[in-house]
């Protein structure tokens, strides 16, 4: 079966049923591998940067080796149980329904009233605090949550399939799982992990921008301001800290008329990030809604560029 086929699969698969939190999930998998070299790697005689260095390759090398030893071993066994395997493969570096469901969680407490379990559901999607938000502040953490992760959990790992099947997508969330574990500027990671970091923003650079290429137009499909979006990509996408976030985060904070970015607090330290758009609309419940529609939106549209271009390639090159 080509590719693109399994990814359109895995799509509408992950679509169906999300991520069964009963299932030892491969990203799970891949974040016990990463704290386990961690214990280790921190004994090594060598800078902190450097175990740090050693323990991400060691993690994506034997993530893709390990992929591509399974789906080959499968097919050993039979052709189509290589193809269901390439295809859980898939299906498991995606995470569009799960992304739709959290932010969805967080929309239904804030529309009946219950502040405090929207604030709990908000801080399952982000790594702020969220005890002390209002109303305004735990929409603006869900609708950046769903612009960031828009890429995360979506385009780019839809991007690496397209270009390396079950490999390519593993070995990104490897490199995505790695900068979820060690990617922080404290005491502890700045150092170990300075490499997980920078190989993230490696990782997602081109997939963040083709993603916020396609807001604007996403956007013109779900009856927002796709104008809007535009301009204000193209005005506020280098502000953010983050050299890939602030794509997709200006190109929503258009399309919804909304302003992002601001004052947030990581375990109690105050955070001032600068502002991306304008106040157009009120940032509240409903912006949650607009902003799951412009994401699907999206990721689908992302599903079809990447598969057409593989197409064409595969056909043409």
């Amino acid at each position: 079966m080509p590719t693109e086929y399994q990814i359109l699969l895995a799509f509408l698969l992950d679509l169906a049923l999300g991520d069964p939190r009963w299932f030892p999930h491969p990203v799970r998998i891949i974040g016990r591998l990463a704290l386990f070299l961690e214990s280790r790697a921190r004994y090594l005689p060598v800078s902190k940067r450097r175990a740090g260095a050693f323990t991400a390759l060691t993690v994506v090398g034997a993530t893709a080796m390990t992929t591509y030893a399974l789906v080959m071993m499968s097919e050993t066994l039979h052709p189509w149980a290589g193809e269901v395997v390439a295809i859980f493969l898939i299906y498991a570096g995606i995470a569009t329904r799960d992304l739709l469901a959290h932010s969805a969680s967080v929309l239904r407490s804030l529309e009946s009233g219950d502040l405090v379990e929207a604030r709990r559901a908000a801080g399952l999607m982000c790594g702020r605090d969220t005890e002390n938000l209002d109303e305004e502040g735990v929409a603006r953490a869900t609708v950046e949550s769903v612009a960031e992760n828009l890429v995360d959990g979506v385009t780019a790992p839809l991007f690496f399939a397209f270009l390396a099947g079950p490999v390519g997508i593993m070995a990104y969330k490897a490199v995505s799982t790695l900068d979820s574990t060690f990617g922080y500027k404290d005491e502890r990671y700045r150092e170990f992990g300075w490499v997980s970091a920078r190989l993230d923003d490696v990782a997602a650079f081109i997939p963040s921008r083709l993603t916020a290429v396609l807001v604007p137009v996403a956007a013109a499909l779900v009856r927002l301001s796709p104008l809007r979006s535009l301009e204000i990509f193209l005005r506020d996408r280098r502000k953010h800290p983050s050299p890939n976030a602030g794509q997709t985060e200006a190109a929503f904070a258009g399309a919804l008329g909304v302003r992002l970015g601001g004052l947030n607090y990581y375990q109690g330290v105050a955070s001032h990030k600068p502002t991306l758009g304008d106040p157009v609309a009120p940032l509240d419940a409903r912006r949650i809604g607009e902003a799951n529609r412009l994401m699907l939106t999206a990721a689908v549209l992302a599903l079809i560029l990447f598969g057409a271009v593989r197409v064409a390639v595969v056909t043409y090159g």
